[in-house]
């Protein structure tokens, strides 16, 4: 999460194509790394007959931060501007990689 949210706090300055697509792929490649040890993670640590259930409220949070970014950027987007929401994004994603650390 923490080079997710490196990429998405530097995509504000990209100009170039180059940079576009260079952002993109290691944004992509934080994604690929996060998302399976988070399961990985609710299945060490979770009784095998509560599993199921972890993960379904994993996906519900999850899914529920899908929305609620979404509404949440283009609120930011339609009262500042893109570059502005991008980094806002940037900073919880920050914020969050800052609680993993902690805990």
């Amino acid at each position: 999460m923490l080079l997710q949210a490196l990429v998405l706090i530097t995509l504000v300055w990209a100009e170039t194509m180059v940079h576009f697509v260079s952002l993109m792929a290691l944004l992509g490649w934080g994604t690929a790394m996060a998302y399976p040890t988070f399961l990985a993670t609710i299945a060490e640590y979770t009784h095998p007959r509560d599993r199921a259930e972890s993960i379904g409220i994993f996906r519900l949070w999850r899914d529920l931060g899908y929305a609620v970014g979404a509404i949440l950027t283009g609120i930011i987007s339609d009262l500042i501007n893109i570059e502005a929401a991008i980094m806002m994004v940037g900073i919880i994603t920050l914020f969050s990689s800052g609680i993993i650390f902690s805990g």
